[in-house]
């Protein structure tokens, strides 16, 4: 119907990324603000507000059972928060400038990471923070990562035009999607 049900208002500055929690009707945001927000979608209020990154927080998502959800944050760091609570659990990993974590499924982190001579995305175990993988091929920036629902394959896109899917599993690259003629800015 087009209708709207509600507007969520907060954040002090802009929102750059949101989940919606896939048992619940809840909303996360992320915000240039250094917070991110749940929002009960039925009911139309702020539930909780997860304060802890000192920069802007520039991805979230939260676990397939719903009651975690991760942050990733240009202070180069990741944390897992209790979605009841709204606490913070877990400071994850530290990492080095240019990472940007974009994905999660259950305890392994997707993240980008540049990478000579190509761009990479880099596997990471979520509860010991170490590193378990690196994905290879692209030429250019990998501008987005996700899993699929199941976990079983991860997708990449990337400013040379391609997408990449690769076995979640084994980390080999089962498809190279084309066609594009410019980046690919985002992979669902």
């Amino acid at each position: 119907t087009g209708k709207c049900y509600h507007t969520f208002r907060g954040h002090s500055a802009e929102i750059v990324c949101l989940s919606f929690n896939p048992q619940s009707t809840l909303l996360a945001t992320g915000s240039m603000d250094t917070t991110a927000k749940l929002w009960d979608l039925e009911k139309g209020e702020e539930i909780a507000t997860l304060s802890g990154h000192s920069a802007e927080i520039i991805t979230l998502s939260f676990n397939t059972t719903g009651d975690r959800i991760i942050t990733g944050s240009f202070d180069h760091t990741v944390a897992v928060w209790d979605v009841g609570t709204g606490r913070e659990q877990n400071l994850l990993i530290k990492m080095p400038k240019n990472n940007d974590v974009v994905a999660k499924y259950g305890l392994i982190i997707a993240k980008k990471r540049a990478g000579a001579p190509c761009w990479c995305v880099q596997l990471w175990d979520a509860v010991t923070g170490t590193r378990r993988a690196t994905l290879a091929g692209h030429g250019k920036e990998v501008l987005d990562v996700c899993f699929d629902c199941a976990g079983q394959r991860l997708a990449t896109a990337s400013a040379d035009g391609s997408a990449r899917v690769y076995n979640a599993e084994t980390k080999q690259c089962i498809a190279t999607l084309e066609g594009h003629e410019d980046e690919i800015s985002k992979v669902s």
